[in-house]
């Protein structure tokens, strides 16, 4: 069984490979069960969480359709993990032979999601975003920000790259290890301003209150919501929703986790037909995406194993190429 850390992964993965992955698996499908959620009590802190994300399809990375793969994400949510210096979320990805069930790698949970994270905004921004969309605001200096920073400037032609966040500091950090792979970055103070001039605006946060204001928005930007993975959480307000063509990873998980969708629809806000359509639909032909230049989009993404098992596949394959 091949063993891949996070290094490793970084150096076998590129952008367009990771997009066209994802793309492939959602065009042609995957098996993904329900995930699971396992809450397992400590007598001595808060509570861990235990998710499961199974999944398997009958092809490879190039749709080879005399392979097959298994794989499942377990990750682990552990809120007191900061008291002792480690990280609260970690993960690994078991992928297995498709026909025999045999282990084939072990690859690093955490940085697998950065790249399939950011590869799926990517891959909606394809369909969604203009074309000439230049200018990129982040919001959210966390791990996932500086992956979404590459991977929209891997398929849009993004010259300017600002990065807000609650603690400036960390923006800073962002901005600094962007300009030093050569991107034309820089932190931001004021949000809103740098929205009104935004072509895309990716949120990565764990907000629970909205950070993009539908009034700011300028005609044919693109937004792209991450966080606010949990019904109780947002990153964008009423007006913003209301304002885009809105589109999703999967529908059965943004009516159901994303909150900036669940509480708009419970609001009585929009209904569930606003959503015009998922990844499926996009890459598939049977929704169109962005029709017109001056058009606001927005895609709402709660991850899906069905990205996990396009990006494992990958990095196997390339691993073992």
């Amino acid at each position: 069984m091949k063993l891949v850390s996070p290094v490793e992964v970084d150096a076998l993965l590129n952008w367009p490979d990771m997009i066209n992955a994802i793309e492939l698996a959602f065009r042609q499908g995957v098996i993904q069960p329900v995930r699971h959620h396992h809450t397992v009590e400590r007598p001595d802190g808060a509570a861990s969480t235990l998710l499961l994300m199974p999944a398997w399809s009958d092809f490879d990375a190039l749709g080879d359709s005399s392979k097959g793969y298994m794989g499942v994400k377990i990750v682990t949510v552990s809120p007191d993990n900061g008291a002792v210096s480690k990280p609260a979320v970690m993960g690994v990805y078991l992928l297995l032979d498709g026909k025999t069930g045999e282990p084939k790698a072990l690859i690093d949970g955490q940085r697998l999601t950065l790249w399939r994270t950011a590869g799926a905004s990517a891959l909606a921004a394809r369909y969604l975003a203009r074309e000439d969309a230049s200018k990129l605001v982040v919001l959210g200096a966390g791990a996932l920000s500086g992956f979404l920073a590459r991977a929209h400037s891997a398929i849009r032609p993004i010259n300017d790259i600002s990065i807000w966040n609650r603690n400036f500091a960390g923006a800073e950090k962002v901005a600094v290890e962007l300009i030093r792979d050569g991107f034309n970055a820089r932190a931001v103070e004021d949000k809103d301003a740098a929205i009104a001039e935004a072509d895309i605006i990716t949120a990565g946060t764990l907000s629970t209150e909205p950070l993009i204001l539908g009034k700011h928005l300028k005609a044919g930007a693109h937004v792209d919501l991450i966080g606010a993975f949990t019904p109780k959480m947002r990153e964008s307000d009423d007006e913003c929703i209301k304002r885009a063509r809105v589109f999703v990873d999967t529908r059965d998980g943004a009516l159901k986790e994303g909150g900036d969708i669940v509480q708009p629809i419970k609001a009585g806000v929009i209904d569930s037909g606003h959503i015009i359509g998922d990844l499926f639909d996009l890459t598939r032909g049977t929704m169109r995406g962005r029709q017109s230049t001056g058009e606001i989009t927005l895609f709402k993404s709660v991850g899906a194993a069905l990205e996990d098992l396009a990006a494992g596949i990958l990095v196997y394959e390339k691993a073992m190429a």
